[in-house]
């Protein structure tokens, strides 16, 4: 069996995974990320981590994906090579996601590649959480832990008065707003949208009864505003969404400010927001430390984490 847990990070999120270790009572392992001054990387592990369990917490994350993403592979390399016994690369947002089928005659499959690289580099296991499309779990060689921040958003969509109504923003997201709508106990709606351009969409019209009610929209993109607009023309008394990440790329900030109809963004630590929170008070976080926490301590014990699932 393996002897200690540790928990290694880069750059990219070190506050989620620090927030990890206060959940599980052990230290991040010292780690030294830097950059040489001709722009390349240098990782090194301050910490002997022979026949250990490693988990190493870095999410590929904006604003520097690539950097994040190439920290994530030289660290498992690096743990490889000093004999972890195990190394297990905990990637709560998963960059390149989207990018997860061919869509023109010349054009990679990255999310695929991605996962490639990070095998290669050293990881025997992966746990992400709401990845972009459940079937990049097969572009790995090794077992993939999805978790859902269902359960983490809960606490704060529970305490909503009055009737609420769970949104799916177009077709593709019936599956998650479904799981958000058992779970609560509230009827589905479904924006239909068409999308003209990628990253731009337009919401045409509601499938669903949403009138006088606090509507939920579901989404783990950006496309949060046109679906708000779209809801409040149908007659809904207040608009609330979530999202798994808080990409919030480009003028999604702006977007949302300038949106009257929403009135609040839940999403979660799994992306640092930096400067955001200040400039767009109706950002609300909430962290998915413990879920994360949980799942390392099952696995790091042999227990099960389908129990995680619920």
């Amino acid at each position: 069996m393996f002897s200690d847990l540790k928990i290694v990070t880069g750059s990219s999120n070190p506050e989620l995974a620090k927030a990890i270790c206060d959940h599980l009572g052990c230290q991040l392992t010292p780690t030294l990320a830097t950059t040489f001054s001709d722009g390349e990387l240098r990782i090194e592990i301050g910490d002997n981590v022979r026949g250990d369990d490693v988990f190493v917490v870095q999410p590929t994350c904006p604003p520097l994906v690539n950097r994040n993403l190439m920290q994530l592979c030289l660290m498992l390399d690096a743990l490889k090579r000093a004999s972890a016994g195990r190394i297990t690369a905990v990637i709560p947002y998963y960059g390149y996601a989207r990018q997860d089928r061919k869509v023109s005659p010349r054009a990679p499959i990255s999310a695929k590649m991605v996962a490639d690289f990070i095998s290669v580099a050293g990881a025997g296991r992966v746990v992400t959480i709401d990845m972009h499309a459940g079937q990049i779990q097969g572009f790995f060689n090794c077992p993939v832990d999805n978790l859902y921040a269902a359960p983490v958003m809960m606490e704060p969509l529970r305490q909503i008065e009055g009737d609420i109504v769970i949104v799916s923003p177009d077709a593709g997201g019936v599956e998650r707003a479904r799981s958000y709508a058992k779970r609560l106990n509230a009827p589905l709606a479904i924006v239909d949208k068409r999308r003209d351009k990628p990253n731009q969409a337009q919401a045409m019209h509601v499938i669903g009864d949403v009138e006088g009610k606090t509507a939920i929209i579901v989404d783990d993109a950006g496309t949060l505003c046109a679906g708000a607009d779209v809801l409040l023309k149908y007659g809904a008394k207040k608009i609330i969404a979530c999202a798994s990440h808080g990409v919030l790329s480009g003028p999604a900030i702006d977007r949302i400010n300038a949106t009257e109809a929403l009135d609040r963004v839940i999403v979660t630590d799994t992306i640092p927001l930096g400067d955001k929170l200040a400039q767009c008070p109706k950002l609300q976080v909430v962290s998915v430390a413990a879920l994360l926490g949980k799942t390392i301590h099952n696995i790091h014990t042999g227990s099960s984490v389908s129990v995680l699932f619920v």
